[in-house]
């Protein structure tokens, strides 16, 4: 008999914000040290009562229009209750009864055709704090409490795991695209939900939730894994299916039980007392609306009719930084293909160098968009522009003054390269017996020595085609 996987999601984002949900804690990446991002509202100090983020509530309202769910206008919080260490008030601030966001719809294309994935609803949450296990002992780390968490619960909709990673990179790309999150280092964590049933089925079969999974890999492993599982138990009678919340280990690439799926119930829920309905008016969802970014498809659209390459596209629209960053200068009149040259080759590379990444990038716009037109203009070559850029990137020097400091925009007339010209082919008579036995390599070195003469100045197609001439 063939057999048909069925597969809900519930995705964990760790929301984009200088703040937790409740209080004014820096976000979870603030934290240094083990609880040294907690206050007594955030660590559960009885008295003490929330404050909502307006942030939260905007960056789910985007999430929600990314995802083209319907917005609610009245929204309110709930307490879901269950004790656990890393919970101080044993409760977790969440939304049931009237959830930021409803009805959306995503569409996922793979290697099977297309399919339309529809989301149940996006509710704004608390994260939990953080169990660290060491030998006989466990602590708590508090940092992660109360930091601002949307979860998007999809309907069964998923067939195969391919289609639940194509989902979940596609997620990722626009949350990070639209400065939701960064969806890295456990800011991004999915609980699947499995079953399986006969092929033409309607029913549906015993699920499983299998938790708090970050990895896409291993998430593609535990439904391959547990979806045989359940075929077995069908199949072979192996064992009794129950509904129950397991977990996946990387190591033996197989799921174990962890405890009975819990119903709401069991949870307890009931209206927060201490935390007033939000109302999103027409004036407040315009204005998110209007501050909405571009949808990442749009923006890859946009990118490839510039002429940029696939491979620059995946990491402009994968890292909203340097995307804006590239906005900003064509903005202001940089050419995109250009521009994004200059920030995925030069910039990166001069990083690189430093031991740092793209992440961590800190050159403005402006100062960028005058050494791009300053190439582009021909005030400087392209390598003196590049000087001109590590200097801003290595020392925040000021890129007009250092050009004009450092000799970079000086004009080299014809006679004055000619003069250059002369000295590296007296100075070098080996190179120019070698260029005229036919080794074209000679030309490079003393194409070098005239650029080290004009000291990164002129303009290099220029020079090269005059030394040419000569050498002819």
């Amino acid at each position: 008999m063939n057999y048909e996987v069925v597969i809900g999601l519930e995705t964990h984002v760790e929301l984009d914000t200088k703040s937790k949900i409740f209080c004014s804690c820096g976000g979870h990446s603030a934290a240094n040290e083990p609880n040294d991002c907690v206050c007594p509202a955030c660590s559960g100090m009885p008295g003490m009562l929330p404050v909502m983020n307006k942030k939260v509530v905007e960056l789910a309202v985007t999430a929600g229009l990314m995802l083209n769910c319907e917005i609610s206008r009245y929204t309110t919080f709930d307490k879901k209750n269950y004790f656990y260490p890393d919970l101080p008030c044993a409760y977790q601030i969440t939304q049931l009864n009237h959830p930021i966001c409803t009805n959306g719809c995503v569409t996922v294309k793979t290697t099977q055709g297309s399919r339309d994935i529809r989301i149940k609803q996006i509710h704004m949450e608390e994260d939990a704090g953080k169990l660290v296990h060491s030998g006989k002992v466990s602590y708590v780390d508090f940092n992660r409490t109360s930091v601002p968490l949307i979860e998007i619960v999809t309907q069964p909709d998923f067939r195969s795991a391919e289609e639940v990673i194509t989902y979940l990179t596609k997620l990722k790309s626009m949350f990070r695209s639209g400065g939701i999150s960064e969806c890295e280092e456990g800011a991004m964590r999915c609980d699947v939900n499995i079953s399986v049933r006969p092929e033409g089925s309607e029913e549906f079969g015993v699920r499983t939730e299998i938790k708090n999974m970050s990895s896409f890999e291993s998430i593609a492993k535990a439904i391959k894994y547990e979806s045989q599982r359940h075929i077995d138990a069908i199949e072979f009678e192996t064992e009794e299916l129950v509904q129950e919340t397991r977990r996946y280990d990387d190591l033996t690439g197989k799921t174990s039980a962890m405890r009975n799926k819990e119903t709401e119930a069991d949870y307890r829920y009931f209206p927060d007392a201490n935390l007033m309905p939000i109302i999103i008016d027409d004036e407040w969802l315009e204005e998110i609306k209007a501050n909405k970014p571009a949808e990442v498809d749009e923006k890859a659209e946009d990118y490839r009719l510039a002429g940029i390459s696939e491979e620059e596209i995946e990491m402009l629209i994968s890292n909203n930084k340097i995307a804006k960053l590239l906005d900003d200068i064509v903005a202001k009149g940089c050419n995109a293909k250009e521009g994004a040259a200059w920030i995925l080759t030069d910039c990166a590379g001069i990083l690189r160098k430093m031991g740092k990444t793209l992440n961590d990038l800190t050159i403005t716009a402006d100062d960028l968009f005058a050494i791009t037109n300053m190439v582009e203009k021909g005030d400087v070559n392209r390598s003196a522009g590049r000087k001109i850029l590590i200097a801003v990137i290595e020392d925040g020097a000021d890129p007009i003054a250092f050009c004009k400091e450092n000799g970079l925009d000086k004009k080299f007339d014809e006679s004055a390269i000619a003069a250059v010209i002369d000295q590296a082919i007296a100075s070098n008579p080996q190179a120019v017996e070698d260029f005229k036995s036919g080794k074209t390599k000679a030309l490079q070195a003393l194409f070098g020595f005239c650029m080290k003469q004009l000291k990164g100045a002129g303009d290099p197609a220029v020079i090269k085609t005059m030394l040419e001439e000569k050498l002819k």
